[in-house]
């Protein structure tokens, strides 16, 4: 089944972990030419691979007196510091034997929350990917916080695999893939090959990080695949270490875990609003909006609202919650909080009577509204 669904890929986002390509003592220059290798065989067969690397903490920690992991954001961040010119000198010589020039593009969600520099992103991204040059992406460490985080670079490669309409993301793990249990506690525990839908229950099975090196454990790469099945992108979990294991992936071997693409996929401005664009406040909506946005695709006129929180502005995006608080949606809004305070509760017909303009009857368009799934 794999071979056939992945005949027609052609452009991959390999994301690969800390846990695959260093260790406590620092860069594991033997696993990252074996990346590098794979990577190279996936392009002498004309696939177009872009590359999420970790490691850039890993590389530099060791510098600062370091053990485990970085105990807070500011050493991390210059453990990254040091790290990062590391890593891409690391696999600058490693491909250069390949003839692959790389191309380092660090990433913050500011950048990519923002819609003009989210398009200038994917603008960069495709030229390289035009002229055969190797993008490396990885989050900005050394000037990340906690509001423009992406949480960790699996969460940053389901992002990547949307921006560059990828058709396959594989994420290179330490583990073989997900397992119904913890198999480090379980001997038994049997790993899932294929998942169909990613319910409740599959995230459940999803256990924490089990080294010192990484941010990430499988319940984020369970997160990651289901923004990108999401988006209409299967999604391959495989352990990092296997021989040949990007050739053996795109041959269709049945390794890893695969997630299917999900059958209705999410239109890439939505996907950007669902996973990308970060929530500045809450509206809180009536029985009756709330119907007629889940049930009939209508947009949110004023005077369904009828409770606000937190501070935004137009073109921000806020989450939609009923009554009793619960989220069922997320849109991008046309009016200020200022704006809005003004006219919740109101007719469309009383808008520009009230601010004496109006940019439009809805205050979040159908088109730019997501359905909490």
């Amino acid at each position: 089944m794999r071979k056939t669904i992945f005949s027609p890929v052609r452009r991959v986002v390999v994301k690969v972990g800390s846990g695959v390509i260093s260790d406590d003592r620092g860069l594991d220059l033997s696993m990252i030419a074996s990346v590098a290798d794979g990577i190279c065989a996936l392009r002498r067969r004309g696939y177009e691979v872009v590359l999420v690397s970790s490691g850039a903490v890993a590389a530099g920690k060791g510098d600062l007196g370091i053990v485990g992991r970085p105990r807070t954001i500011p050493l991390k961040q210059a453990a990254a510091a040091i790290g990062q010119s590391r890593l891409m000198r690391a696999y600058k010589d490693i491909f250069l034997p390949a003839d692959c020039k790389v191309a380092q593009v660090l990433l913050t969600r500011d950048d990519l929350a923002n819609r003009r520099r989210y398009l200038n992103a994917r603008n960069t991204l495709m030229t390289l990917l035009e002229h055969e040059v190797l993008p490396i992406i990885n989050e900005n460490d050394t000037v990340v916080v906690d509001e423009i985080r992406f949480g960790d670079n699996d969460n940053l490669s389901a992002m990547v695999t949307s921006l560059v309409e990828a058709s396959l993301l594989v994420i290179l793990s330490d583990v073989d893939g997900l397992y119904d249990s913890d198999p480090r506690n379980n001997p038994a525990a049997q790993m899932i090959a294929l998942v169909e839908k990613i319910t409740p229950e599959i995230e459940a099975m999803a256990g924490d990080s089990g080294n010192s090196v990484g941010t990430g454990g499988m319940a984020t790469k369970v997160k990651a695949a289901k923004k990108a099945v999401l988006c209409g992108v299967g999604t391959v979990i495989v352990n990092g270490r296997t021989p040949d294991v990007l050739t053996r992936v795109l041959e269709g071997d049945e390794i890893g875990t695969f997630f299917l693409p999900a059958s209705d996929r999410m239109a890439a401005k939505k996907h950007w609003i669902a996973f990308t664009k970060k929530p500045r406040g809450k509206l809180f909506v009536d029985d009756g909006a709330k119907r007629a946005l889940v049930e009939m695709g209508r947009s949110l006129l004023p005077s369904g609202i009828n409770g606000v929180e937190g501070g935004f502005d137009r073109g921000d995006a806020v989450r939609l919650c009923d009554a009793s608080g619960g989220e069922f949606a997320k849109g991008v809004i046309n009016y200020s909080l200022s704006e809005l305070l003004r006219i919740m509760g109101k007719k469309t017909s009383e808008i520009e009577k009230v601010l004496g303009y109006k940019y439009g009857d809805e205050i979040v368009h159908r088109d730019n509204l997501v359905l909490k799934k």
